[in-house]
């Protein structure tokens, strides 16, 4: 009930009572009438709108400050009532209204809105609330119809032309690059039917005592891994949101390419579709020496992206000793290019204000 019907119904009763007590029949009528009128603003209220709620965002997937759009749909599911209600759509955390206005039985309304997509992350749509007030404005009863859609805006995406060469591996740990592809071996296993008896290891196979079958690898293609540092202490917001366009822009381009590519995260494991985990990650504690051990002894790839902020520049002379186990190192720093940087051995440094700008340095780097 809103402040008018309690403040209505409080009245009834007391005119009520001194009616009945004092004698005043007159007293005792304003009461009932006041009474009544509560109850009929109750009746009216306690009527549910019979409404079918569908809606659909278009795309469900969009880059960072791209279009997208909800299309909602509202339907009047009763025979005999029209609706006049007033409806408002939840849209991350803006409200929309929705006219509804004489909805006539079996009929149904469109209305379509934008999505704000001037944030990464995910932005809940729905569900469509319905306000009903009786025409007395004593009681309000609000409700909520239909389900909810999500619509992922993830970081905008920066065009790369170039891709990592690929490096060629030898058993005494040597890396070269290959411009023009090299099948080279990679490991051992037992064999199994259906293996080519000129792959089978005969030395190996003698010592062993079983058949030994030679993996081979095409080691020109480079395998690029891309540690996003995910670390509060290590960004500001602007510098966070910059290395995660970084970081899709290079997956969009490896994916591109067809070349391997896996994406890391320093506070905890990116599990799910890349540019999903991009969409929802947010800053938080991390513990970098861990991670870069892990990387050291777990040898990802051959092409390592590591994409931090101002306060990482203290940290690439630890990332720069990965350069003996990943033959490629890259660290981009982002939001802080006055800072004086110590040159590391074996590892090349980007600056950029943002991931356009990391972008053109990224093409313009001669070491690929």
């Amino acid at each position: 009930m809103t402040a008018r019907g309690i403040a209505l119904l409080a009245a009834a009763v007391l005119l009520l009572a001194a009616g009945f007590r004092y004698g005043y029949p007159d007293l005792a009528l304003l009461g009932a009438a006041a009474g009544l009128a509560v109850a009929a603003a109750l009746a009216f209220a306690a009527w549910r709108p019979r409404l079918g709620v569908s809606r659909t965002a278009e795309p469900e997937r969009v880059a960072r400050g791209d279009p997208a759009a909800i299309t909602l749909t509202v339907r009047n599911s009763s025979r005999v009532r029209a609706a006049t209600l007033v409806a408002v759509d939840r849209c991350g955390p803006a409200s929309v209204p929705v006219p509804l206005l004489r909805l006539r039985p079996g009929r149904d309304t469109t209305t379509t809105y934008p999505v704000p997509t001037h944030r990464r992350g995910l932005v809940p749509v729905g569900p469509l609330g319905v306000t009903r007030r009786d025409p007395l404005g004593l009681v309000r009863v609000s409700r909520s119809y239909g389900g909810t859609v999500t619509v992922r805006v993830h970081p905008r995406i920066h065009p790369l032309r170039a891709v990592p060469a690929g490096m060629t591996r030898s058993l005494d740990g040597r890396a070269d690059r290959v411009p023009h592809g090299s099948i080279t071996f990679d490991a051992l296993r037992e064999y199994v039917p259906g293996d080519e008896l000129r792959r089978v290891h005969w030395r190996s196979s003698a010592k062993v005592g079983e058949l030994m079958v030679r993996e081979q690898v095409d080691t020109a293609e480079p395998t690029l891994v891309v540690l996003l540092d995910d670390r509060s202490e290590a960004h500001t917001p602007d510098s966070f949101e910059h290395a995660c366009e970084a970081a899709a822009s290079v997956i969009t381009a490896a994916v591109r390419e067809a070349l391997p590519v896996s994406l890391h995260l320093v506070s905890s494991a990116a599990t799910g579709p890349f540019l999903d985990v991009l969409t929802e990650v947010d800053l938080r504690d991390g513990d970098l020496s861990a991670v870069l051990r892990r990387m050291r002894s777990q040898r990802l790839g051959d092409t390592l992206i590591f994409l931090t902020g101002p306060a990482g520049r203290a940290d690439l002379g630890a990332v720069s000793g990965l350069h003996g186990t990943y033959p490629v190192v890259v660290a981009a720093l982002f939001d802080d290019r006055d800072a004086a940087t110590e040159p590391a051995a074996g590892l090349i440094i980007i600056e950029a204000a943002d991931g356009a700008e990391f972008a053109s340095a990224w093409d313009s780097v001669r070491g690929w």
